[in-house]
């Protein structure tokens, strides 16, 4: 039967309950909004207030009996191409720990992408699985990573025929999509379900001209980011589910362990209006996204020292396709870092980027721009490349073979995790185990995980970076002075 995606059950619904001026004895306390004082009204307004309702005893009855958040779940399905959806209120991040709860447990190999999210370390520490990393490509050149080369995957499952999953990032933070097929039908000849973290890629099912779903690819779980890109308000994501190789009653009861069991009607609402207005608008309103986005890149490409990453990253089996909604901004050639840039955007501009790094910054594009901001935001580029006095020099690391830099895994996760540590010196941390993840930009892959050897690769690579500016996430101690490591 034929869903009729013009409806939004769970947004109808809250609308619903205001409309009824329900007198509540129910949780939240401040009683839509009566209890909060006069200056939190002022700060951030009284209207969400009346829209914070539960979803027991709120838009549903006590006992969830009118299966409000199932039928939005089952559009939403529909409209993402799956056969189940559910509805995420901690974001990616819960889905991404769910997922792997799902399909294995301590001890077991499951390989996984090491361009992974943090919430994939979490989700490995609470699984206590072994991870088995598979390194995408580095393009030194361009200093990005992509995706995930088929023949690695093949190579690796060969190599570990007792793996229970394999766990992907496509698209990448830049954009760039792997070949989601060729992986999926890899795993699934392995008997494996892929599970891919497509965080950035929620506006994908409704354009063509954007790369395939992690569903279009055969994938058997594809989590993504309502709140990155499209009009959920932020925290909600969505997991859509297919095919036989995860059990989707399971992922469930992973799910109820994990997510709150006090959801937000009203972050939960967003996700289903955002589902209703992709669904039926979607391909105009992103054909105008990807037009602007396509301006803007002509426009900046044409100013002096900037290049705005374009489809020369395409067509290698890592890196097929781009999101070209994204505009990667390089700046190396002006002589201007992606770091000053920021700044100078944000000061002179109230312009705010998504990312900066020593080389480039991340402006999105999403449904809400038009050609007001996206103009704004070509102008203070071009007053950015024109300004000199802004001007300052990049260092940038040497130059690294990054399959040099690659170590053993000799603690999961889970296990270094719960290791008796301490801080050491980075130059005596050599063939330690690192107690924390270390994470270099460039490139944003994680060079070190909990439980793997440092080795003396490693520690010169982190002096070289840190010494030409390179920054690095993950540390207790973000100057890197000392590294945590196993005792």
């Amino acid at each position: 039967m034929k869903l009729d995606q013009r409806r939004a059950p769970l947004a109808e619904a809250v609308h619903s309950f205001r409309q009824e001026n329900v007198v509540p004895f129910t949780t939240p306390g401040h009683k839509r909004g009566r209890g909060i004082p006069g200056e939190t009204a002022a700060w951030l307004g009284a209207e969400p207030f009346l829209n914070d309702i539960p979803v027991a005893s709120g838009v549903d009855d006590t006992h969830m009996g009118r299966g409000v958040l199932a039928e939005a779940e089952r559009l939403a399905a529909d409209a993402f191409g799956a056969e189940h959806s559910f509805f995420l209120l901690n974001g990616s991040s819960v889905g991404n720990q769910s997922a792997l709860l799902a399909v294995a447990g301590p001890g077991d190999e499951v390989i996984v992408a090491r361009n992974f999210h943090k919430s994939m370390l979490a989700a490995l520490i609470l699984t206590g699985a072994r991870p088995v990393y598979i390194r995408p490509r580095h393009n030194s050149l361009l200093d990005v990573s992509y995706g995930v080369d088929p023949h690695a995957l093949a190579e690796t499952l060969h190599r570990h025929p007792a793996a229970r999953a394999v766990l992907l990032v496509s698209p990448t933070y830049f954009g760039i999509a792997s070949d989601l097929a060729s992986l999926a039908g890899l795993a699934h000849q392995h008997g494996l379900p892929l599970i891919v973290d497509e965080a950035w890629a929620p506006h994908f099912a409704f354009h063509p001209a954007l790369p395939p779903t992690a569903m279009a690819g055969g994938a058997d779980i594809g989590i993504a980011s309502i709140h990155k890109v499209l009009s959920g308000f932020t925290q909600s994501s969505i997991m859509n589910v297919q095919g036989t190789h995860v059990s989707v009653s399971r992922l469930s009861t992973c799910l109820g362990l994990l997510q709150t069991t006090s959801p937000s009607a009203f972050v939960l609402a967003s996700i289903d209006a955002c589902r209703r207005q992709m669904a039926l608008h979607g391909r105009e309103l992103l054909g105008r996204t990807l037009r602007l986005a396509d301006g803007a890149r002509e426009a900046i490409n044409r100013l002096p020292g900037l290049h705005v990453m374009g489809d020369e990253i395409a067509g290698a089996p890592d890196a097929v396709a781009l999101d070209r909604t994204k505009l990667v901004i390089d700046l190396s050639e002006s002589g201007i870092s992606g770091y000053a840039a920021d700044v100078w955007l944000r000061e002179r501009h109230r312009i705010t980027v998504e990312m900066s790094d020593h080389r480039r910054i991340v402006a999105l594009l999403s449904i809400a721009d038009d050609e007001a901001s996206v103009g704004h935001l070509v102008n203070a580029v071009r007053e950015l490349s024109e300004s000199r006095c802004e001007r300052t020099e990049t260092r940038r690391p040497l130059p690294r073979d990054t399959a040099a830099l690659q170590t053993e895994s000799v603690l999961t996760p889970r296990e270094a995790f719960f290791a008796d540590v301490e801080s050491v010196p980075l130059h005596q941390a050599r063939g330690r185990l690192a107690a924390e993840v270390i994470t270099p930009y460039p490139p944003g892959i994680p060079l070190l995980a909990p439980g793997e050897r440092i080795t003396r690769e490693i520690v010169e690579y982190l002096e070289e970076g840190i010494a030409a500016g390179m920054h690095v996430t993950g540390a207790v101690d973000r100057s890197l002075s000392t590294l945590k490591v196993v005792r």
